[in-house]
């Protein structure tokens, strides 16, 4: 016996006029163009200017402020537990904190999540070597708006933001700029 599959309804009806077509594939156009044109502003707004500073309860216990980070070159990651992204980033993070955390380099975590207590259980799951705090919206909006995770930056070690990866990214292309960063002439 033979399944009854049923087929996809199409975006627009067959019988529409090739007119109608183009008038629906323009205004889906306009509108992912204009969504993505606030976003990336957003986003753009934030490189090659000074990182936002500012206190953020540790999951240590203590505070954390980027400022003292100054003189470092600093990965700072914008994640939360249910993004299952984030989590295939944190080995390499906790790799590159032990192979170059010597040579200037300092991960920071900035958990999304909701509850201190969830970020709390990646830490320790993970064997996270690198300081963890919460964020939240008005961290988020400092940064250019957190619009999806993970977000990562590269503040370079006078504090300014040099790169931005939206989303899952190639390791390979996070560690080739942030080596780039620490090999910078006068950086140490």
């Amino acid at each position: 016996m033979r399944a009854n599959r049923m087929k996809p309804a199409p975006i627009c009806h067959p019988e529409w006029s090739a007119t109608g077509r183009q008038l629906l594939a323009g205004l889906l156009l306009a509108a992912s163009l204009a969504a993505g044109t606030s976003s990336a502003f957003a986003a753009e707004s934030v490189l090659n200017k000074k990182a936002p500073e500012g206190m953020r309860p540790e999951l240590s216990g203590g505070s954390l402020d980027l400022a003292s980070f100054r003189g470092k070159v600093v990965l700072l990651d914008f994640w939360a537990t249910w993004c299952a992204s984030c989590l295939v980033e944190m080995p390499s993070f906790t790799q590159w904190q032990r192979q170059f955390g010597s040579q200037g380099l300092q991960i920071i975590g900035i958990s999304m999540d909701d509850s201190p207590s969830l970020a709390r259980r990646a830490y320790t799951k993970f064997k996270l070597n690198y300081p963890v705090a919460m964020g939240d919206e008005k961290l988020g909006e400092l940064y250019g708006g957190v619009l999806g995770l993970p977000l990562t930056y590269l503040i370079d070690r006078k504090g300014i933001i040099r790169a931005r990866f939206q989303g899952e990214t190639d390791p390979k292309t996070i560690e080739k700029q942030f080596k780039a960063l620490l090999a910078e002439p006068g950086a140490r």
